[in-house]
């Protein structure tokens, strides 16, 4: 393995110069990091990573806490996104990043113990029970954290709007005539609170009042249990004509559960998703659903958790909001035009 001493010694230079043209110090003279690197390239030099961290105290490491209760992993499209735009951005910053659980090999550890044993920098938390009694102790550790989805008063969250969320789709749907509208909600989580909330905020500005029986707890990522409680709604007496569901991958139960009745979409009975994912947009027929944009989530967790590692005399709380945009499909049929 190339060392330091091994290209000060080419370059005939000081291994404190080498040192210093790779680290990008300002007392040297541009020519010579140049050459110093141009020449660490032809050697084949890489910098040690327990090297930089004995130097630095950083391991350049960030933690992601990411377990959902459907077991779903990285195939929970909308979570992978997110994650995806975080390791994206986390690297072009200089930082890897690894899964933080409980479990190592027979051994098990708490999550804070985890992060430890790894050394990370901080932890990102995104798609958790934040009711855990491991999660609340990492909350309060003293690692830099940032959530998303969740808000904690000590620690910086990104959260989507999804009370704007809920609230455009919902306009969108009493646009297309549409005032029995049915909801098949997620677990009970923050974002499900916000969502549930703005849902009846909207219905109530729209004047429009439903019975208790067209809202229905489900399940993200469930598209059995979807199924099952779309069968409730249409079995009622005075069924809804729209059933907004908990998100794109659940939607398929219902969908499902709809042409099993022999009912068409958005003939018999329209429907909405919630998410943007891919698969939304390659349904037959395709659904409207709420794009959020995973991107901008993703992107932005990783900027707040590197400030708080690298700057954390400035870091401050803060709560970074990401709106998303309704996609129109064809899985909404327009009773009437309504000037809203």
């Amino acid at each position: 393995m190339v060392s330091i001493k091994d290209i000060s010694t080419r370059c005939q230079v000081s291994v404190a110069t080498v040192s210093k043209a790779l680290n990008n110090h300002s007392d040297i003279s541009e020519a010579t990091k140049d050459y110093v690197r141009k020449v660490a390239k032809e050697m084949g030099y890489y910098p040690n990573s327990f090297a930089r961290a004995l130097k630095t105290n950083r391991t350049f490491n960030l933690g992601v806490l990411f377990v959902d209760d459907s077991q779903s992993g990285l195939t929970h499209e909308y979570f992978a996104n997110v994650l995806d735009s975080f390791k994206v951005e986390a690297e072009s910053y200089g930082y890897d990043i690894t899964f933080i659980s409980k479990h190592m090999g027979r051994k098990n550890m708490s999550y804070y113990e985890h992060s430890r044993y790894r050394g990370v920098d901080g932890v990102v938390i995104a798609c958790i029970d934040f009711n855990d009694r491991d999660v609340i102790d990492l909350i309060h550790g003293d690692l830099p954290v940032v959530t998303i989805d969740h808000i904690f008063d000590n620690r910086t969250a990104i959260i989507s709007d999804n009370v704007k969320g809920i609230h455009d789709l919902v306009h969108y749907i009493y646009s297309c005539g549409h005032r029995k509208i049915a909801y098949i909600h997620g677990a009970d989580s923050s974002v499900t609170q916000n969502r549930v909330g703005s849902f009846y905020k909207t219905l109530g500005e729209l004047g429009i009042e439903i019975p208790d029986c067209y809202v229905k707890s489900g399940f993200y990522h469930d598209p059995d249990s979807t199924a099952r409680l779309t069968r409730e709604l249409l079995e009622l007496k005075d069924k809804p004509t729209c059933i907004i569901f908990p998100d794109d991958f659940s939607c398929i139960g219902g969908i499902n559960a709809i042409k099993e009745l022999g009912l068409r979409i958005p003939e018999d009975i329209s429907v909405v998703g919630y998410d943007g994912i891919l698969l939304s947009q390659v349904l037959d027929p395709k659904l409207t659903t709420y794009k959020q944009d995973t991107k901008s989530l993703g992107k932005s967790a990783a900027q707040k958790l590197i400030a708080l590692i690298e700057n954390p005399k400035a870091s401050i709380i803060e709560r970074v909001v990401v709106e998303g945009s309704v996609l129109i499909g064809n899985s909404v049929r327009n009773i009437e035009a309504v000037s809203i």
